[in-house]
């Protein structure tokens, strides 16, 4: 299969361009392309290659978006189709940091964002609360009580000793691996830390070491840009929200970060290493998905470091709360959680709650 590169371009770029509402809305948009519209792809074939990229580190929907461009032109349709996927949401987030992180923003940009970053508390825990429910319904597993052993170690982790989330992370995936094929839980982790950078060890940090998607690095990055001097408190839970409400991965988040910590040279830096682990991943494995998928020792892994990492999403939420402080914005806290109840999507609830912080500001 040869689809015109014109076509990846048009095509990946759409979905980058209407993406809003994170991973589920780009799973849904890749599906609907490449299953029911395209059929270039069977739904088997979907399924396996979504849940192997779940095995990956970094940013699941991204790597899903390149393997799928990769299978209908090759490397040169993944390069194509990943920065069709990836750029838009981009642009337009480097545009938001240009102005809302400027010495003196102005009010109405820092409204919005207050008002987003109130609605987000609310998103985040959604995510984190849907996605164990999942994990517990699942047959198999690391069975009911470990998985809720791995989830309180990623929270509180996450909430009290955030730049360790990611040891935590990769020990209960270790843990659990020993367990299932010794019947021990004892794992000893030594981790050596590259020399790197601050800010590129930051985003090597989200693209390449993370399990669980892109909320699982709020708590790296907001540790990170705190520690750093590169945000503060409320500008990096502003930064979340912006990310959230434009198209593509939250993984966006990392270039508001780097902006923080150097500008628009920044910004770029954290991106592209940030992102380059997902195309290398595809380019250098895609045709082992299917393998890597099958293979016990992965899925043991991830049965341990996957509720870990659910842990920390609902511990971030905990964590981004902390930023909320004007009696406006926990009342748009607790509206956005009850509209998220009542089910109303995401994006709509993020958006409302931007509205609300212009109105304050203004």
């Amino acid at each position: 299969m040869r689809v015109p590169i014109t076509t990846v371009l048009r095509e990946w770029g759409r979905i980058g361009t209407i993406g809003f509402g994170g991973p589920p809305a780009h799973i849904a948009l890749l599906r609907e392309l490449m299953i029911d519209r395209r059929g270039w792809m069977t739904a088997r074939e979907f399924e396996d290659a979504n849940a192997t990229c779940q095995l990956l580190p970094g940013p699941a929907s991204t790597q899903m978006s390149i393997y799928c461009a990769w299978r209908v032109r090759g490397a040169a349709g993944a390069l194509a189709g990943g920065l069709a996927f990836i750029l838009p949401g981009l642009v337009l987030t480097l545009a938001i940091a240009a102005i809302a992180l400027q010495d003196d923003p102005p009010a109405w940009v820092t409204g919005i964002g207050q008002g987003a970053a109130a609605a987000v508390v609310a998103v985040v825990a959604q995510a984190g609360l849907q996605l164990g429910a999942a994990s517990l319904r699942e047959p198999g597993g690391a069975g009911r009580a470990r998985a809720i052993f791995y989830a309180l170690a990623g929270a509180v982790a996450t909430v009290t000793v955030g730049p360790l989330v990611l040891v935590v992370l990769l020990a209960c995936g270790l843990v659990e691996l020993l367990w299932r094929r010794h019947g021990t839980a004892l794992a000893l982790a030594v981790l050596t830390l590259p020399e790197l950078p601050p800010l590129a060890w930051t985003a090597l940090k989200v693209g390449a070491l993370s399990f669980g998607g892109g909320f699982v690095t709020i708590p790296l990055m907001r540790a990170d840009s705190l520690r750093n001097d590169w945000l503060t408190a409320e500008q990096f839970a502003n930064a979340v929200a912006y990310g959230q409400v434009t198209p593509g991965p939250v993984t966006h988040t990392v270039a508001l970060v780097g902006w923080g910590a150097g500008g628009l040279a920044g910004a770029a830096l954290a991106s592209v290493i940030a992102f380059a682990p997902s195309f290398l991943f595809v380019l250098l494995g895609g045709r082992h998905f299917r393998v890597i998928r099958e293979r016990p020792g992965p899925r043991r892994f991830l049965d341990g470091a996957g509720p870990a990492a659910i842990g920390a999403i609902v511990g971030a939420a905990v964590v981004l709360a902390q930023s909320v402080e004007d009696a406006w914005q926990w009342g748009v806290l607790a509206v956005a959680a009850l509209a998220l109840l009542l089910g109303r999507p995401p994006i709509l609830v993020l958006l409302g709650g931007a509205a609300v912080g212009l109105i304050f500001a203004l």
